[in-house]
Formats: C-alpha cells, structure tokens, sequence
C-alpha cells in the first residue's frame, strides 16, 4: 500500500478499550463538573494569557511534524489542535458530549507528542504542549485514556515502576548483570543499597524487563571511571513517569518523590539519571513543581552530563574511534528542554570518527514521535504514529544519502520512534546509544 493510500485510513475512530469503555461511563453532567472543576481550581493566569494572547496566525503549523507529515492538514497544526480541545471546553463552558471528550482524547494523547518545538515558532512564545497536557489532565479524571498507557500508570501505581517489574525480579537482574559483567571484569561489582556513595544510578523500567545490556554497558564504564555509585534495591530505581503524560498529577508526583527518597535513604550525593528524556524531564522539569520543592532535595543529572563529565574529567579515555559516519539525534526533553545538545556531540566527536549534523537540529530539532506517551498509548495507534513522522524520516533519509550508517539517540523514546521509523520506510540507518559507544571504544583497563 503506497504511503498516499494509508493515509486515507481512519486515523480516528480506532478501536481502543481504555477510550472507548471510559466514554461509555460518561454523563453530560459529569463532564461538565469534571472539567470546570479543573479550569476553576487548576488553571490561573497562565491558561488565560495564552488564550487571550493567540491571534490565530497560525505560524506554529510548520513547526509540527504530524502537520508536515499528514500533507499539513490543518487538523494536525498546533493551533489546530487547540481549537479542537481546549477552546472549545471554554466556549462551551465544559457542556460535551462522551463522543467529543473521546474526539479530545485522540487529539491530547494520539496527535500532540509535548515536544514543544511548536512554542520556538510562536510570536509569543505560547506553549501549547501545556494546554494539550491539560486536556490529557481532564480525560483522565473522567477516566478516558489509552488503554495501554493507562496498565503502564496502573503499574507505576502497583508496583513503582512501569513495567510491572517485581522487587526481587529487579535485584535478581542487576545480580545476573553483574555475573555477565565479571566474566569481561573480574572485579566489577553493581552495588546494591551501598549507603554514602557519591553516586546513585537509576534507570528506567525497560531496561531490566527488556534491555538489560545497558545495564551492563553503565556498570562497565562505572567500574572503569572508578566512581563510587550504589542502585537501589527499593522501589525508586526506576526514574521513568508514563503518569506525567496519562494527565495523573498525583502519582507522577509520587514518583518523582519515591525516585528522590530512595536517593535520600541511601545518602548519596547525586543521582545519575539512565539515556532517558522524558524520565528526565519528570524529575528535573517538573517533579519539584508538583512536590511544591522550590529545589530538588539533592543534584541529579542525565547520563550526557555525566559522561561529559566523565570524559573531560580523564575518568574514560577513548580507545579508538568507531569507524564510519554517524548524526546526532537531539531528544526534545535534554535538548530542546535542557540544552544538552553540545554536551552530547562533544561526546560523540570524542568517540565517533565523523559526526554529520542532521538538518534542523540542537533546540529546533524534529520529534520522534513517540515521546510524550504517544509511543505508550501501544500497537491500536501505531501505524498512525509512525506515518505521522515521514517528516523525520526525510530527515534521516538525507543523512543517510551523505553516507551516515548509525544514529546516536540518547533516549529510550527516540530509540523507540526512531527504529519504527527506520523499518516502515526502510532506511539504511542503526541506532545506538552514547552507553553503547561508550562501552565498545573506552580503555578498559581494569578487564582481563
């Protein structure tokens, strides 16, 4: 099927339990207390200045891969998107009917990935990934959210973490980790629960459920760097925060404050966040807001800092270069949120033997598609995502046209996009991780 012909398909009336079954419990009553209720205790000046301030020009449409890539049907432009939710629960004082609030759901959960490239187009500067991550605040306190994305927050509410990983399931995997590790260094140990150490690692829930070698790449340059590091053996290790983007304010509280707690009950001095981006932007963006902090109990940092650090520091030493092209994929939340990007291709200069820069890039860089939770609202949604980013698989078919063979993604969520996009539309490209290069290239003088 050409790509034209799969585009025709019905993008919006897909079948998906969690909306579906959540619309079906709804009353026009409802709605319209949930909503007002959110508006008039949950909102101020700022909703209101953004509202009052857009004058519907429309510039933030090319800012929006789903816009470039749906052959810029106006219903995918950022404004677009707020005339379809959130001006109209405001012109219609919240009175929807349960087929609207689904039509809202599609919109905030399944078009809009929070990337906010949109507000570096804007005039004024406006953030609509806000006003969509409000609306996504609405549906779920009417209980109408993706039915995968919702098990992964039912999870986080079980269990700590998103993956439904038991407690003695994370310790035994560090555990087999370490084993596989000592076979390479012998005197490699991935500390559990050690108390007073400089460092405390967190990952997110992925990598003991699926990529469990990252964790044997970051115990690997620990060793080597000769830092002094622990993991938790407590709920708190796993840093990742789907509730932030389901619209669950409380429990993405909970956890950000369990992820700093742990850090906390073991005296660390630091935390060492995993190759995440929106785990990052959870805990250092927004989980201070939403525990009311004015500033985070003690420093945490993403693991492109640390490895800046690590490197410029003498700590890891590059072996040899890895041979051969490779581009640098700017995750929105440490790029365009934290402005992380030099720190990121210092990195990779040091370790890759040529870096091509993908075009645009750094803060005005295109979106995998899958971070803000798209990529977990699961399987019912994903052709719709991946065809909604042609836009980035131009881009990277343009550095694979000039030779590029491996793209540096450090990000779960890009790694995610990324790959579902390099397969559908067939592109020459692999992905890595800095962890990886890290790993494969580094002195290792403490292995056999």
């Amino acid at each position: 099927m050409s790509e034209a012909a799969e585009k025709k398909i019905d993008i919006v009336n897909i079948e998906d339990t969690g909306l579906d079954q959540g619309i079906a419990r709804l009353t026009p009553e409802r709605i319209e207390k949930v909503i007002n209720q959110i508006i008039d205790t949950e909102t101020g000046v700022r909703l209101k200045l953004y509202v009052d301030t857009c004058v519907h020009c429309g510039l933030c449409s090319d800012a929006c891969h789903w816009y470039l890539s749906y052959d810029r049907n106006p219903r995918f432009s950022p404004v677009g998107k707020v005339r379809q939710t959130i001006w109209k629960i405001l012109e219609r004082k919240g009175r929807l009917s349960p087929a609207e609030v689904r039509e809202l759901a599609v919109v905030a959960y399944t078009e809009c990935n929070l990337c906010r490239r949109c507000q570096q187009f804007c005039p004024f500067g406006i953030e609509i990934a806000y006003m969509i991550a409000l609306v996504r605040r609405i549906c779920h306190k009417l209980g109408v959210t993706p039915l995968y994305m919702q098990d992964t927050c039912h999870s986080h509410s079980a269990a700590l973490n998103q993956m439904w990983v038991k407690e003695d399931e994370w310790t035994d995997s560090l555990q087999w980790q370490e084993d596989e590790a000592r076979d390479e260094f012998p005197h490699l140990r991935i500390p559990l629960a050690k108390e007073g150490a400089e460092i405390m690692y967190s990952v997110i829930g992925p990598e003991p459920k699926f990529r469990t070698q990252l964790i044997y790449q970051a115990a690997s340059i620990l060793h080597e760097s000769g830092v002094d590091w622990t993991m938790p053996a407590t709920p708190g290790w796993d840093n990742s925060n789907m509730c932030m983007f389901s619209g669950d304010a409380e429990m993405a509280g909970r956890i950000v404050k369990e992820h700093f707690e742990a850090a906390l009950r073991l005296k660390v001095k630091r935390i060492v966040m995993g190759e995440c981006g929106h785990a990052y932007r959870a805990v250092y963006d927004v989980g201070n807001r939403w525990n009311a902090w004015k500033m985070f109990p003690l420093p945490v940092i993403h693991s492109v800092q640390f490895f800046h650090e690590l490197l410029t520091s003498g700590r890891i030493k590059v072996r040899e270069k890895m041979p051969g092209k490779v581009s640098f994929n700017d995750p929105c939340n440490i790029s365009r949120g934290m402005g992380l990007h030099d720190m990121g291709r210092h990195v990779t200069r040091a370790f890759c033997e040529e870096l091509v820069e993908m075009t645009p890039n750094r803060e005005h860089n295109l979106c995998c598609c899958a971070g803000g939770g798209v990529i977990n609202c699961g399987p019912p949604w994903k052709k719709k995502r991946v065809l909604g980013n042609s836009a980035k698989a131009e881009q990277l078919r343009r550095v694979a046209d000039q030779g590029v063979s491996i793209i540096v993604a450090p990000c779960h969520n890009c790694h995610g996009g990324l790959d579902d996009i390099i397969h559908h539309y067939n592109l020459p490209l692999k992905l890595k991780f800095l962890g990886d290069i890290i790993y494969e290239y580094m002195e290792k003088t403490r292995a056999e």
